[in-house]
């Protein structure tokens, strides 16, 4: 459903694309107890932060925790309304068919992305702190033509599959349901990723109360079910 104003008002929600099968479900969830119409639109996370920065009329927006902030400071969202959904891991795919590379420490990582013809990690967050980590390693010259940066909203997942990519990092809710990849696991603990993503109100909203009420839903007890089915902690 596109997410646009209706005479009785679709409750508006922009978020990242690594929340993309969690809200779905949960927004399901919450149509049919509360008889609500919610919308909501996935793209890439910088992507959603600069349209909600722009002034863009959203409810709702659910992004990294990080992002979020940056959007309160900036009178985007308001101050108090920002709550914490979930915690998402990063995980390792190949596709469907390779070989399966151990990943079971972070020396089996490390050989695993030696190794590998080509690498590919998204432009959010858990992006940013793999290339953190590969510069750790002292591996970044070595690794840099490589690196195939998937665009935003596009998911790693998909290069792998078709064959672009030989080794993908993403959230694993992102990689759980694309066809035509393996799914090696979750990072090792001593080098896991983990993103806390959170929601708040936007300031640009006409109805706080109804984002309000989906929120305190999705952050409820009755969605923790839903958020481990997609791979992710509740928060």
């Amino acid at each position: 459903m596109a997410c646009m104003s209706t005479p009785s008002h679709t409750i508006c929600v922009i978020s990242s694309m690594a929340t993309r099968q969690v809200l779905a479900e949960l927004v399901s969830a919450y149509e049919h107890r509360s008889g609500a119409s919610v919308a909501v639109e996935s793209v890439g996370g910088v992507d959603a932060a600069q349209r909600v920065m722009a002034g863009e009329i959203f409810d709702v927006v659910v992004l990294a925790s990080d992002a979020l902030r940056k959007l309160v400071a900036e009178d985007k969202v308001l101050p108090g309304s920002v709550v914490d959904l979930v915690h998402s891991g990063v995980a390792v795919a190949v596709k469907s068919g390779a070989a399966q590379p151990d990943i079971g420490s972070e020396d089996a990582v490390r050989q695993a992305v030696l190794a590998a013809r080509t690498i590919s990690y998204s432009t959010g967050p858990s992006g940013v702190a793999l290339a953190a980590l590969f510069e750790r390693w002292g591996m970044a010259d070595t690794l840099r033509d490589r690196i195939v940066q998937a665009p935003p909203g596009v998911p790693v997942g998909a290069l792998v599959a078709r064959g672009e990519v030989e080794l993908g990092f993403q959230q694993l809710s992102e990689l759980l349901h694309v066809q035509g990849i393996s799914l090696l696991g979750p990072l090792p603990p001593e080098i896991q990723i983990t993103t806390t993503f959170s929601a708040g109100i936007c300031t640009a909203t006409a109805h706080p109360e109804a984002a309000r009420a989906l929120i305190e839903f999705m952050a409820s007890s009755e969605a923790a079910d839903a958020k481990r089915h997609q791979g992710m902690e509740p928060a």
